[in-house]
């Protein structure tokens, strides 16, 4: 069973990467990089601190409880723990991938991109009322586009990005119900619903 799954998640690595072409490894890459989409984050959190005011005292900080965990748990507990090769260091592979930047650090398992951005969507997910299921939308193809980057590059197998995105969502829900919690218990006027019902305005 565990061998079945284990070729199951190299055929789908392989599958993957081999889909390739010069414009599709540029947009590859460009949704694997970090850097890139830092002025992103910063105008997520100047827009949840525009319209959540008071209460992004409390929702900024989870959040980035939420992402600094999944990153520092992927990347400091995980990765030396189980210490998994990345598809592109497995000398039973590497020969054979399409490497269109390189190959990152030594160990794979899990992908802290996966985890991150995981950890950004679901809590926002969470904690945004239903109408801003737009953005919602957008955000969780974002993610699910730099995941998927993860394996076109061959950095990551499918099981590191699925076990990533747990991860990430499970640190999430937790922000989230904490800050849950807190805004009900500071702000109980200005507590919104993300069922439809608008409890209060994020004005």
């Amino acid at each position: 069973m565990i061998e079945s799954l284990k070729a199951l998640d190299r055929w789908l690595l392989v599958a993957a990467n081999n889909h390739h072409s010069p414009l599709l490894d540029k947009w590859m890459v460009f949704f694997s990089e970090r850097f890139v989409w830092f002025p992103a984050y910063f105008v997520i959190l100047i827009v949840l601190s525009y319209f959540y005011r008071q209460r992004a005292l409390l929702l900024l900080p989870l959040l980035g409880v939420s992402v600094g965990l999944a990153d520092a748990i992927s990347s400091r507990f995980f990765k030396p723990y189980f210490a998994r090769l990345r598809p592109c260091h497995d000398p039973m592979l590497s020969a054979s991938l399409n490497l269109a930047n390189g190959c990152g650090g030594q160990f794979g398992f899990l992908s802290s991109h996966a985890a991150n951005s995981f950890a950004l969507v679901v809590f926002l997910w969470l904690v945004l009322p239903r109408r801003y299921w737009v953005a919602n939308v957008l955000l969780l193809v974002w993610a699910i586009l730099v995941s998927y980057s993860r394996m076109y590059l061959a950095a990551h197998y499918p099981s590191d990005v699925l076990a990533g995105a747990t991860l990430g969502s499970l640190l999430a829900w937790f922000s989230a119900t904490l800050y849950r919690l807190g805004a009900a218990r500071w702000w109980p006027n200005l507590v919104e619903s993300t069922h439809g019902k608008n409890l209060g305005s994020i004005s």
